[in-house]
């Protein structure tokens, strides 16, 4: 793919500088950009990477002042940053454009495929299967009986949805992840085993759900877990069964939810953040990476952090009186032998 500054200038809304039949054929960092590449100038510490750069073409902010010659063609924008990221949304939109339907791979005869599909080889796709309009299904991927898909979903390699899921529009799993695997059901026997609670729910993912690699989303014992519109997952999250995730909402890495929570909208979690199960989590809750939380929260809005978890700032003067403990601990020695000098000169 290639593009002259003359089509990006067009598409950014922007005012070339030099060459406007300058090609680019990749997306580059300005330090390490090589001929035929794009790269793009925001923030003023890199600005000397201006003047040296082998980028072809370089973007920058209209009220930018050079300050010595620039080899570059030029495209001058109202916000470099914003542009630039424009551009790598329609790079990775050109790059993703899949479609067709590649060999080996078993489609069962009652699944139904919508318009414009890609579906990558050795895709496996049950009986009775729906998959909506403009979908990608990239090699790999287990798609289990009676499965609904909407439209415009991308489902990168390896990707495992169980029976009965429910996946919206819009929505983006990353390799490895698996949907609607049994929850963690298990009823413990007088003799000390456990049996088996069978998990006959299924996973809901609703619209503008994105979900990292290797995330585990557990089906529900009975009814649905359930991921509302525009939640965002990293990659090794865990969602035990039964859960419901507020829309909007942002968990980071690592993290774990028990059966049975609920967490409300706008909450956002940091990485390896873990809460108890048949909890209640308010609307706008934030917890910094590693809280662990066992009791639910009402307030809305509230910051948490530590394990057990405490609110954020009581937990952060606590941190400051734990770092001076050794201290603390030599003035207490101190104190003590200088009391049990007194006690003895009194005794004498």
């Amino acid at each position: 793919m290639q593009f002259t500054a003359q089509e990006i200038g067009f598409l950014l809304n922007g005012t070339v500088e030099g060459n406007p039949l300058a090609t680019v054929k990749q997306l580059a960092k300005i330090e390490e950009a090589n001929p035929g590449s794009l790269s793009f100038l925001a923030n003023p510490k890199y600005e000397p990477y201006l003047y040296t750069t082998n980028a072809s073409v370089v973007i920058i902010n209209n009220d930018l002042v050079l300050s010595g010659p620039v080899k570059a063609t030029l495209i001058r924008v109202e916000n470099a940053y914003s542009a630039f990221s424009v551009l790598l949304e329609r790079y990775n939109t050109i790059k993703l454009d899949k479609k067709g339907i590649e060999e080996p791979n078993f489609i069962h005869p009652t699944a139904r495929i919508g318009e414009n599909a890609y579906i990558g080889a050795f895709c496996y796709i049950g009986p009775d299967v729906k998959i909506g309009n403009n979908c990608k299904i990239y090699p790999h991927t287990f798609i289990a009986d009676n499965v609904f898909i909407a439209d415009n979903v991308t489902l990168f390699p390896g990707v495992v949805i169980y029976f009965d899921c429910v996946i919206g529009n819009n929505v983006i799993i990353h390799s490895g992840t698996i949907i609607g695997s049994d929850g963690f059901g298990f009823a413990p026997q007088a003799d000390g085993t456990y049996n088996k609670i069978s998990q006959i729910g299924n996973v809901v993912i609703e619209d503008n759900v994105e979900i990292g690699s290797n995330a585990t989303i557990d089906r529900a014992t009975m009814g649905s877990t359930i991921i509302r519109k525009g939640v965002k997952l990293d990659n090794l999250v865990q969602v035990a069964h039964n859960v419901e995730i507020g829309s909007n909402t942002v968990i980071a890495a690592q993290s774990g939810i028990s059966g049975s929570t609920k967490i409300g909208e706008n909450v956002v979690m940091g990485g390896q953040a873990g809460i108890a199960g048949h909890l209640t989590i308010a609307k706008g809750t934030q917890f910094q990476a590693q809280t662990g939380l066992g009791r639910s929260i009402k307030e809305e809005g509230t910051k948490w952090g530590g394990s057990p978890a405490t609110l954020f700032q009581p937990h952060m003067r606590s941190q400051v009186v734990l770092n001076r403990l050794p201290e603390l601990e030599k003035r207490i020695d101190e104190l003590e032998k200088i009391i049990l000098e007194l006690r003895k000169e009194k005794v004498d």
